[in-house]
């Protein structure tokens, strides 16, 4: 962008969870120190008389013993299609300490992903059997669900998220909508999508609303799965807004086949969850690393899904590497354990304060409401927009929040995803309701912002906005 045309010098990009790229999130020092030696050859690394002057012991230590778990053939190779086995005991170890100690984590329930999208798109294409097969997914909702979904030719079956209550998950809403999808139409309900910390909500789900969810698959035997790629990013004070994992919540009401809570008789719970270098305080998306965890899945199923890797070649090796490296950082005690901690700490503070900057700035503006960031790295506003825009973009055949953005990008440079672009077209008249009869639901025009640009330009942006609204409502008065 050029004076010349527009009244601004740079587009300032918040419409996308990019951490490294918008400045958000900075690289952390020690996984870049190990896979930067995993990566050399010995000769130039780890066996470099002079790595000791430039890498703590630590680091060294961990590229050593990674080199080792590739069987010596560095990060260049191809490896096992669920992933390098020790890296798999890393993350089953991660899952493990994460629940409590209560909930053991099996490294042969482990696929280690190219990011959470490719573990997302490869069980989605596992459960769409023909086109009336039906996933059930959160509105507002990730694209890649509805975008995956539609391409393998099944039925999405949205399901509202209470914007009132801060974006919480209605039980009542899940049982209209299934059965809604189920009786009226026909559909065949496979499988139910939890997004939690949500995108793009920033809500974090209670651990009653995890409970409901995990009897309400139970009771309809469908498929959970979990989308957890925000765990770590969750900045609320309250206690009952702290991450909690469907696994745990699933152990919680006695759902797991092998456990030896019973506090109900209902079936055991089908569940795979997911997890990505991408988000959290580490933001490696350009790594493309992540994982999976089949819980309660049958070994023949498992069987199928492991062919399916094995003809797609699931996750690279940096991505593997990187993984590992997120979920077992450096022990206390360790060289780089307290500068390692702090730099993750910092990122985590940045990001909290910056929710904040973004939150309290965009719901200052008269026209305006948007419920806390309380996880993830977005805001979600919902604004009221004037009856002459909302024709005018009727008229042009774009949605009046995409006119609202355009205007918002052409005039400001600050570019955000239109709140349209999360829904889905056959629910944009759908509410939470109970299970009554649907009704229909007021217009809801928005967008979603990320808080990933730095303390000044998040600032900035939000007094732009808010200068921006003034006069677009002015203009359509």
């Amino acid at each position: 962008a050029g004076r010349a045309k527009y009244p601004f010098d740079r587009i300032l990009f918040a419409n996308i969870g990019n951490p490294h790229a918008l400045g958000g999130v900075q690289p952390l020092t020690w996984p870049r120190q190990v896979m930067a030696l995993v990566d050399l050859p010995d000769e130039c690394g780890v066996d470099n008389a002079q790595a000791q002057q430039m890498f703590p012991p630590d680091s060294i230590a961990r590229a050593k013993d990674m080199k080792q778990q590739l069987d010596g053939h560095g990060s260049g190779a191809y490896t096992h299609s669920k992933g390098v086995q020790a890296f798999r005991q890393d993350v089953a170890n991660f899952i493990t300490t994460r629940d409590g100690g209560v909930v053991p984590s099996n490294p042969d329930d482990i696929f280690l992903t190219n990011g959470a999208s490719s573990g997302i798109e490869m069980i989605l294409k596992a459960l769409i059997a023909n086109p009336n097969s039906g996933v059930m997914i959160p509105v507002p909702q990730y694209p890649i669900y509805s975008a995956t979904i539609t391409l393998l030719q099944g039925k999405c079956v949205g399901y509202r998220l209470d914007e009132e209550n801060g974006w919480a998950l209605n039980a009542k809403e899940l049982e209209r909508s299934y059965q809604e999808a189920v009786v009226r139409q026909g559909i065949d309900v496979r499988a139910l999508v939890v997004i939690n910390p949500g995108n793009p909500s920033g809500s974090v789900l209670t651990r009653q609303n995890l409970h409901e969810v995990v009897q309400f698959c139970s009771k309809h035997n469908l498929v959970l799965l979990a989308d957890e790629v925000y765990q770590e990013n969750v900045y609320s004070n309250s206690i009952e807004h702290q991450f909690i994992s469907c696994k745990r919540a699933a152990y919680e009401m006695g759902l797991l086949g092998d456990s030896s809570n019973t506090m109900n008789s209902q079936p055991s719970l089908e569940l795979v969850s997911f997890h990505s270098t991408s988000k959290g305080v580490i933001g490696e998306c350009g790594r493309r690393g992540g994982y999976m965890e089949l819980v309660g899945i049958d070994g023949a199923v498992k069987e199928e899904l492991y062919k399916l890797v094995a003809c797609a070649s699931l996750c690279g090796t940096n991505g593997q590497i990187m993984t590992s490296l997120m979920v077992r950082g450096p022990k206390p005690g360790d060289a780089s354990y307290e500068s390692h901690e702090q730099e993750k700490q910092s990122n985590w503070e940045s990001l909290k304060r910056r929710s904040e900057i973004v939150y309290q700035g965009l719901n200052a503006i008269p026209g305006f409401s948007c419920q806390p960031a309380m996880g993830a790295m977005y805001c979600f506003p919902k604004l009221d927009l004037p009856p002459k825009a909302i024709q005018a973009a009727h008229a042009q055949g774009v949605t009046p929040d995409t006119l609202y953005a355009l205007s918002l990008l052409e005039r400001t440079g600050i570019c955000v995803v239109p709140s349209s672009g999360f829904e889905l077209q056959d629910q944009s008249q759908q509410g939470v309701g109970d299970d009554s009869d649907i009704h229909p639901r007021k217009a809801r025009y928005g967008f979603r912002m990320t808080f990933l640009l730095n303390d000044n330009e998040m600032t900035e942006a939000v007094q732009k906005i808010r200068l921006h609204y003034e006069a677009f409502c002015q203009e359509y008065s």
